[in-house]
């Protein structure tokens, strides 16, 4: 996938409990985060699926509502299963939640819950990474302070379940190179693959587009990122069934993989739409960012250990290792517009560089881009 490749992205009203639209085997990654059960932000949502879900919480009932919520989840999970292809990867990001019913606080285990359905699925499970959210809270502790036993943990991380479909994915040659092209860099590798991530911070929660609701639950960008250049490659399909604010989409847009996202809140289409329009802008500062922490990484590991044995060939840039010699970037060159809910991107490569040349720029006539460019100031720069 080089040059100027085009990705297609579908965004769909209605419930993904049931997704008839998707082939079976036609997917490659599932990632998404779905209303967490036991947050009383969501009670309403599931209450609607389920009304017996209202009624177990008004006689609190918190086993019987907590139960019942995750059912409303299963059949997506399901799903995931059927439009998976082999070797498919599902990434689920899911918080515990603790809650006092009947006079009692109690913790409500989602993520061990929906590990269960998965498992039921038929999926094998991968190892879980643990997201620790910063916190800045001087009354952390919940309780009764500094008297025992009284007093409670603060949960302060998240969950990023894991799964897969069967055996590892195989790959024919033309996917072979397509691979290649979508290698991550070495020091990425060692902080993503790591089981805890400290250095995400939160998404803002606030959305004026949801008349009701003042929170969203949104996972930050660069969550769903993460997991689309760690589980895919390149013209991949992606799939988030509770698509919500639409970050997964901009991660896949940004990352050139498709996607199709589902979302039952009307509501929420003007806001996608308005992130979407962004995404030439978005892209770039995620490519500047990320060019400048990997010159970083060379910079100091050439003062400390000398010189690179590698150099990646589409860019011109040292690396760490064989794998990353043909790591390709594709920036977003524009979006089209094919309704309100299917989109296309375009992408633009680099110029090969040499060491020593001048900074890259994009290929192509900057006058035909029609989307906004980075301000002045920041422009890639490389090594």
């Amino acid at each position: 996938m080089t040059g100027r490749a085009k990705t297609s992205h579908q965004f769909r009203i209605g419930d993904s409990g049931s997704m008839p639209e998707l082939d079976d085997l036609s997917i490659d990654l599932v990632v998404t985060s779905p209303p967490y059960p036991m947050i009383q932000m969501w009670d309403d949502q599931f209450s609607g699926s389920d009304p017996e879900i209202g009624k177990a919480l008004e006689k609190n009932n918190g086993a019987k509502a907590f139960e019942r919520m995750h059912r409303c989840l299963d059949p997506v999970w399901a799903e995931a299963y059927r439009i998976l292809r082999p070797g498919g990867i599902a990434a689920i990001n899911i918080g515990d939640a603790t809650r006092t019913v009947n006079g009692q606080f109690q913790l409500f285990a989602n993520h061990a819950r929906i590990i269960a359905a998965f498992l039921s699925a038929g999926f094998n499970q991968l190892p879980t990474i643990i997201w620790r959210k910063p916190t800045n809270a001087p009354n952390k502790f919940m309780g009764s302070g500094m008297l025992p036993p009284g007093a409670y943990v603060t949960l302060e991380h998240e969950y990023i379940l894991i799964f897969r479909k069967g055996q590892k994915r195989e790959f024919n040659e033309a996917d072979k190179s397509i691979r290649r092209q979508s290698a991550y860099f070495w020091e990425e590798r060692n902080a993503w693959f790591s089981d805890v991530w400290f250095d995400l911070r939160g998404a803002s929660q606030k959305d004026g587009n949801r008349p009701g609701l003042k929170r969203t639950g949104a996972f930050p960008l660069d969550l769903p990122l993460r997991l689309i250049h760690m589980f895919s490659i390149q013209g991949d399909t992606v799939v988030d069934p509770f698509l919500g604010s639409g970050t997964t989409m901009i991660a896949a847009m940004c990352a050139a993989r498709n996607s199709i996202g589902y979302e039952i809140d009307e509501d929420l289409r003007s806001g996608i739409l308005e992130k979407i329009s962004n995404v030439p802008a978005i892209s770039h500062q995620l490519t500047d960012d990320r060019l400048k922490a990997h010159r970083d990484f060379i910079e100091d590991r050439r003062r400390s250990r000398g010189d690179f044995k590698y150099i990646n060939r589409p860019h011109g840039f040292h690396v760490m290792t064989k794998q990353e010699e043909e790591l390709q970037l594709l920036m977003v060159r524009n979006v089209q517009y094919h309704s309100t809910s299917k989109f296309t991107i375009e992408y633009e490569g680099f110029k090969q560089l040499e060491p020593g040349d001048a900074p890259m720029k994009p290929d192509g006539d900057p006058s035909d881009i029609t989307q906004k460019r980075p301000p002045k100031g920041r422009q890639m720069k490389l090594f």
